[in-house]
């Protein structure tokens, strides 16, 4: 008996591709269009580990990079850009959006008094806690078909896949 899982909706789309279209090959869309089916329920996973913590994704994301920095969860608004692939222009928004809701506080930057510092609050960091281990219950439910061994080379693959865009700075 095989482990292989039923045809599922993307073999449907590839093979009425290759039906339709047999002069393309489309194999790619077997690997890439499951990335594209993931990526969403992934995404409806998070924003669920989220909401139960009163957060969004992107506050999450914010706090989480303030978060592991470690003590004194604390970053420029540029380094916080950067963390999270965002615009300065968008993460002062963001900054203003979370100290309005108590969950960061800015100060000067002791190492530069011309500079402005991010701090997590307490606030912050509980929030993003519960949220990241409920994240993790998430994520764990969506891999528990998947054995130990399996993860690592699925880990290891997705790693070769997205390295030339994170290399080339595309994100």
């Amino acid at each position: 008996m095989t482990n292989e899982p039923s045809p599922d909706q993307v073999d449907q789309l590839v093979a009425a591709w290759q039906r339709e279209r047999p002069d393309l090959d489309v194999a790619p869309l077997q690997v890439l269009s499951r990335v594209s089916r993931l990526s969403r329920h992934l995404d409806r996973a998070r924003r669920s580990a989220f909401a139960a913590h009163d957060l969004e994704t992107w506050e999450f994301d914010v706090l989480a990079a303030l978060r592991r920095e470690g003590p004194p969860y604390a970053l420029s608004p540029g380094a916080l850009s950067a963390a999270t692939f965002v615009t300065s222009g968008t993460m002062t928004n963001r900054i203003d959006r979370l100290e309005s809701a108590a969950l960061v506080s800015r100060s000067p930057d002791p190492r530069d008094k011309r500079g402005v510092q991010v701090s997590l609050t307490k606030e912050g960091r509980v929030r993003v806690d519960g949220a990241l281990e409920d994240l993790l219950t998430h994520e764990r439910a969506l891999l528990a078909n998947l054995p130990q061994k399996q993860r690592e080379t699925l880990a290891s693959s997705l790693r070769q896949l997205i390295s030339p865009f994170e290399d080339d700075g595309v994100y």
